[in-house]
């Protein structure tokens, strides 16, 4: 072509390409168009805005009772379409029957436990770790932390006891501190908090931030799985090392420090076990914690099984984040459902007071003891129904497939289908959270906290929906081959803490707004959206 370049030909096809890619969804109609949802909110965002707002909670009732057929589709960046799903059968179909077609996107996959076959190798090498008969080994090891937690509180409302009704503490900071020290030295065999001063770590409080701040950067986020593509990492760095927005800087920020940590934790733990199990049993956990478990399995695994450093330094930050905020905001909303029910706190405590002077010592129980605990089992059972910290989830289908649901829906166009195409490439989107409170499982009361529903026979409808959770017929954990490999660890956390605090402190309401924010763990506030995670609860000493 005369005049024209080779560099001009190669930039036309490539502006070409991109914006052929970026105007399809606008252009192309697809099979999810005659799907029910909401009208965009925006051209270039969508729903999303709506949808992933730290304040979505309105929109999403809102959806679920407009649309009850529990499929909606969503609209996002550029036209794209997505789907809302929590109908029971199309969730087997999700997370057991064709759970290789539903791949967690580009952003999700590094923030979990692997995925293909780097999944299938870290599971075997991790679900002994996982295993009852380790978590009752272990329970000593959380007793001795939330002990030092229980005099830590107790030092500070003992200094100040100038208001009868307690005082102020922001509990979902020590329930955080609890947690991660509970996960830092089962986990990695290490230390982040002795819990005796109010001294900040940094990596704990990298690992606080980390979910708000990656629900403030969802939209810069949405470009991951292209942007991902795109040279070089050190290319991507410096991309992202000059990306003028504050919220892009504070994430790396965290993630930095997130990342330095685990290279340190994983190099010390590795010398160690270098020198022999007699070197690891002078240390935190003796050797027995899961980095450790891990390491020697890798060690003494065959070479198609053995897992890159890289890999397993990975472990080390998943393990934290995948644990920490949804246990610790789990006790902490537990917490705060005690204080606004003191009927309920009080039935829970006389559980506790009189399991521990039949069969305790001191103030603790055997795993097998306050594991069962009928009680104490519903209002962790509830509390994990009612508010899972996770309530929605990712998932890009593989290929063309076809999603089958329980009951047929009515299409726009007036067609009733019981199941639905979804193109190759397409945002579904489990919904834990109206997956846990469905009416026609649950009834009427679905969405009320009511301890007391698990002490009672289950409605029928959840029997026989077969709902593939593999925790009590919910969807918090999830199911299948991916589902949250330490939901008994996080059991035997949440028991442990509430088991030793009630017997020690009241928890009244401090008269505070709370509110709680969407993030990728939600989590609560004080007075407004978007604030700093916190709750202050009145904590008093039951024996003065």
């Amino acid at each position: 072509m005369e005049g024209v370049s080779v560099l001009q030909v190669a930039v036309a096809t490539v502006i070409g390409y991109i914006s052929w890619y970026l105007l399809k969804p606008c252009v192309v109609r697809s099979p999810l168009d005659n799907v029910p949802g909401p009208p965009r909110q925006s051209w270039l965002y969508g729903n999303l805005t709506q949808f992933l707002t730290q304040a979505c909670w309105d929109f999403r009732d809102e959806l679920v009772r407009k649309y009850p057929g529990r499929v909606i589709r969503l609209h996002g960046v550029l036209g794209a379409r997505m789907i809302l799903v929590w109908d029971v059968k199309a969730m087997h179909h999700i997370f057991i029957k064709e759970q290789d077609i539903y791949e967690e996107p580009v952003g999700v996959k590094r923030e979990t436990i692997g995925t293909g076959e780097q999944h299938k190798r870290q599971r075997k090498m991790l679900n002994p770790v996982f295993s009852v008969k380790h978590l009752r080994e272990m329970t000593p090891l959380f007793y001795q932390v939330i002990h030092r937690t229980r005099d830590a509180i107790m030092t500070r409302v003992r200094a100040d006891d100038a208001s009868k009704d307690g005082v102020e503490l922001d509990m979902v900071s020590w329930s955080g501190r609890t947690t991660l020290e509970v996960l830092g030295q089962a986990g990695l065999g290490h230390s982040f908090d002795p819990l005796t001063g109010d001294r900040a770590d940094e990596f704990a409080t990298a690992v606080r931030e980390f979910f708000p701040q990656l629900v403030r950067s969802v939209t810069f986020r949405t470009l991951m799985p292209h942007a991902s593509k795109l040279g070089p990492a050190s290319f991507r760095r410096w991309v992202v090392e000059r990306t003028p927005l504050d919220y892009v800087q504070q994430m790396r920020r965290i993630t930095d420090t997130l990342h330095d940590r685990s290279v340190k934790i994983f190099r010390e733990k590795k010398a160690l076990l270098e020198k022999g199990d007699d070197a690891l049993k002078h240390q935190i956990g003796e050797g027995r914690d899961i980095m450790s478990i891990l390491l020697r399995a890798n060690m003494s695994a065959s070479e198609n099984d053995k897992l890159p450093d890289d890999e397993l330094i990975g472990q080390v930050s998943t393990m934290i984040l995948a644990g920490m905020d949804t246990t610790a905001n789990s006790l902490a909303r537990v917490l705060q459902l005690l204080a606004d029910h003191p009927e309920v706190q009080e039935k829970l405590r006389q559980e506790i007071f009189q399991a521990v002077e039949a069969e305790g010592d001191g103030d603790m129980l055997d795993y097998d003891k306050f594991m069962e605990l009928p009680y104490l089992e519903a209002i962790c059972r509830e509390t994990l129904r009612v508010y899972p910290g996770v309530t929605i989830l990712f998932r890009n289908t593989a290929k063309d497939v076809i999603l089958p649901l329980s009951e047929p829906i009515r299409l726009r166009d007036g067609t009733l289908v019981d199941a639905i195409p979804i193109p190759k490439g397409t945002r579904v989107i489990p919904n834990v959270g109206a997956s846990n409170v469905d009416p026609a499982l649950w009834g009427p009361d679905a969405h009320v906290w009511r301890p007391e529903r698990w002490l009672e026979p289950l409605p029928r409808a959840v029997e026989e929906a077969h709902i593939p959770g593999v925790y009590s017929h919910m969807m918090t954990f999830i199911g299948g081959n991916k589902a949250c490999i330490g939901f008994r660890l996080a059991q035997v956390e949440m028991k442990t803490f509430l088991l030793v605090l009630l017997q020690h402190f009241k928890f009244k309401p401090s008269g505070k707004k709370i509110i709680w924010n969407f993030a990728g763990v939600q989590y609560p506030a004080v007075g407004e959206i978007g604030s700093d995670p916190e709750l202050p609860l009145l904590v008093s000493p039951l024996h003065p």
